[in-house]
């Protein structure tokens, strides 16, 4: 029998429009209730798994073998070809770099600026970037472009850097730097290799699909993706140390201002390494614990994806004793509802458990 540990009372012990019966958590289910006024008007279900460098099920919520994309959690994985092979190195990359090369950036001007200099350092211009340009991940740098009417180019793309240091590993090798995004080319194949490697999965398991960037992603399960980061988070290969490093040493440039990836390391001093991805993804590797923590928001709301990733945190600093400084983080782990007033209306509060092996 496995012990599972509660995390938060729920909200809905408050009143609540829905019957009691049908908001009952069951036991190893987290979920994150967004509240209204005092009652919890949705539940977003989270799957979790759990695991150490060994490959042992730790914990787990929902279902730990959930099979979903990896998207932007996957980019220090995607970056280490760049750096195993010599590109990172031959073109001067530095910490900087590669904290970028992993990064889901809020297009602020020094993101862009270091993606131009990776670009130009392989001999490179922004026209070979595969990934289309959008509006910057932070409402602020968004607003502030649309005001001044910037016209928004690929080195907005807040995955840029994962780009040029795909097209600096392809220059390196001599690939043809055309179609360096898609499934087939040379980079992709070299990075798909990569990918079974750390998630231990053979490459024909991986399901392969096309990110928002045009890159290849890659579906495997959450306890792969926990494998991985939790390897990664105590692996002492070169490339993996100078990759894992590099984010710790510049958060800024992984995510932004204000964003949860940035204050998360920040806050954390060098206990966590944390990545998110799209569609309520949210990927960890805690060092000193040997574990890697890999979780899906099931329905994809992304606003609930840093609460829950805090969630689980919070539980397995309780129960593993570690240090893992919260202080600071309230606004992600439990994220405020505002009107179009700005007025707090309700919150994301994380409730139920993780069921530990």
């Amino acid at each position: 029998m496995r012990p599972e540990v509660p995390f938060l009372e729920s909200a809905s012990a408050r009143p609540c429009p829905v019957p009691a019966k049908a908001r009952e958590t069951p036991m190893s289910t987290l979920v994150i209730e967004s509240t209204r006024s005092g009652f919890v008007e949705s539940l977003h279900t989270v799957s979790v798994a759990v695991v150490s460098a060994e490959g042992t099920r730790v914990a787990f919520a929902g279902d730990p073998e959930r099979v979903t994309f990896w998207r932007s959690a996957a980019k220090p994985f995607q970056s280490l070809p760049m750096v195993q092979d010599g590109a990172a190195d031959r073109y001067g990359f530095g910490p900087r770099e590669l904290a970028l090369a992993c990064a889901s950036h809020s297009s602020e001007p020094v993101h862009r600026t270091l993606a131009m200099q990776m670009l130009s350092a392989s001999g490179c211009e922004e026209r070979h970037l595969a990934c289309g340009p959008h509006p910057s991940l932070s409402p602020a740098v968004a607003e502030e472009a649309l005001r001044a009417g910037v016209v928004l180019t690929p080195r907005w793309n807040n995955c840029s850097g994962k780009h040029a240091g795909m097209l600096a590993l392809a220059r390196h090798h001599g690939w043809d730097v055309h179609g360096y995004a898609s499934d087939g080319h040379p980079v992709q194949e070299r990075i798909q290799d990569e990918i079974a490697k750390w998630t231990g999965l053979p490459r024909d398991a991986l399901v392969k699909g096309v990110d928002g960037c045009l890159a290849v992603c890659f579906g495997l399960p959450l306890s792969a993706m926990a494998t991985a980061w939790a390897r990664f988070g105590v692996s002492e290969a070169p490339a993996a140390r100078r990759l894992r490093e590099a984010m710790l040493a510049h958060p800024e440039l992984v995510a932004g201002r204000g964003r949860a990836c940035t204050e998360l390391m920040t806050a954390f001093q060098g206990e966590a390494v944390v990545k998110i991805g799209a569609e309520g993804v949210y990927c960890a590797a805690l060092p000193r614990a040997r574990l890697g923590v890999a979780l899906k928001v099931e329905d994809g709301d992304a606003r609930c994806a840093a609460p829950a990733l805090l969630a689980v945190l919070r539980l397995l600093a309780e129960q593993q004793g570690l240090t893992l400084p919260m202080t600071g983080l309230e606004h992600h782990a439990e994220p405020r509802i505002l009107n179009t007033r700005n007025e707090m209306v309700g919150s994301l509060h994380p409730a139920g458990a993780l069921a530990f092996a």
